[in-house]
């Protein structure tokens, strides 16, 4: 009798071990995987930061495409459409469509739900304002192919050859002057070139004006273009062209010098569309590609001295 209450005293003794010892190894599994997860979960938590890695990654690229799409409608809308004088199209077109308070509902309620809105938010933003800018792009096309001749008339390139963007001296806007030192509106663009390059009509025209200063623009060729548009080369040190003359895009008119209010050689180019100086930097669309464009836009933006 005494050796069956101690067999049975054994036998609990070992029963609470293992009992107990279960239970550690339980208590152990469920903190290793409530603090380091399972394999599974920490394939999973690579995978979502990964995705999470592709999504901020593909936002950046985004932001970069939203710049170039806003380039394509400032160009749009600022020079090709007043080219073929079309009304501009109005930023909140430019997004129609875009209004659906519902379109994301499926999206909200997760961790990184705030990273995929904006994201796709962004992606249809841009795939709305792309669609208009193709149907001004088709719109455009058709008024090209009814004038061409217009199209070569219009300024279109850069007055120099080969010229680059570092010789661009000074820019269209409110710049300080460098004889009376104060901020005065620069009408054009200052070419800093040696005396004797070359200046080139920027478009089909006739020549209007011909003359001689002491002051001011100094000597000076200004070219009609037709269509409310007309040119103007000023500070030149010789002429290649007289008063009357037809002249083509890219023909010999005149010769960079330093003549009338100039403090240095540097030629002063000006665009006017009905008798008013618009900006020459958006006429320059045959000679720039649009990673150009943009560098000189910013430079543009950046004080700077005028050479007259």
């Amino acid at each position: 009798m005494v050796k069956r209450i101690k067999d049975n005293g054994k036998a609990g003794r070992v029963f609470v071990f293992l009992l107990t010892t279960v239970a550690f190894a339980f208590l152990i599994v469920l903190l290793i995987f409530f603090f380091f997860g399972s394999p599974k979960e920490k394939m999973q938590a690579r995978e979502i930061e990964f995705m999470k890695l592709q999504y901020q990654i593909l936002e950046d690229k985004l932001d970069e495409m939203e710049v170039l799409v806003q380039d394509m409608q400032q160009r749009d809308n600022n020079v090709y459409r007043v080219i073929f004088d079309a009304e501009p199209i109005p930023s909140e077109v430019r997004v129609s469509g875009f209004t659906n308070a519902g379109r994301y509902e499926n999206l909200y309620g997760y961790k990184d739900s705030e990273l995929v809105l904006r994201v796709a938010s962004k992606l249809d933003m841009i795939a709305s304002q792309l669609y208009y800018q193709s149907k001004s792009y088709d719109d455009l096309f058709v008024l090209a192919k009814n004038k061409s001749q217009m199209l070569m008339c219009i300024p279109a390139i850069i007055p120099l050859k080969e010229n680059e963007i570092r010789q661009i001296s000074s820019y269209f806007g409110y710049r300080s002057d460098p004889i009376y030192k104060v901020e005065t509106f620069h009408s054009g663009i200052d070419f800093a070139a040696p005396v004797g390059t070359e200046i080139f009509a920027t478009g089909d025209g006739v020549v209007e004006k011909v003359e001689s200063n002491y002051w001011g623009y100094g000597n000076l060729i200004t070219i009609d273009h037709g269509y409310g548009y007309k040119t103007q080369y000023a500070h030149l040190s010789r002429f290649a062209t007289q008063k009357g003359q037809k002249v083509k895009r890219g023909q010999l008119i005149g010769y960079v010098g330093s003549t009338g209010k100039s403090t240095g050689p540097h030629l002063h180019y000006e665009v006017l569309k009905n008798d008013t100086q618009v900006d020459p930097i958006n006429f320059f669309f045959n000679d720039l590609s649009p990673e150009e464009y943009e560098s000189i836009l910013k430079q543009a933006a950046m004080p700077s001295l005028t050479m007259d």
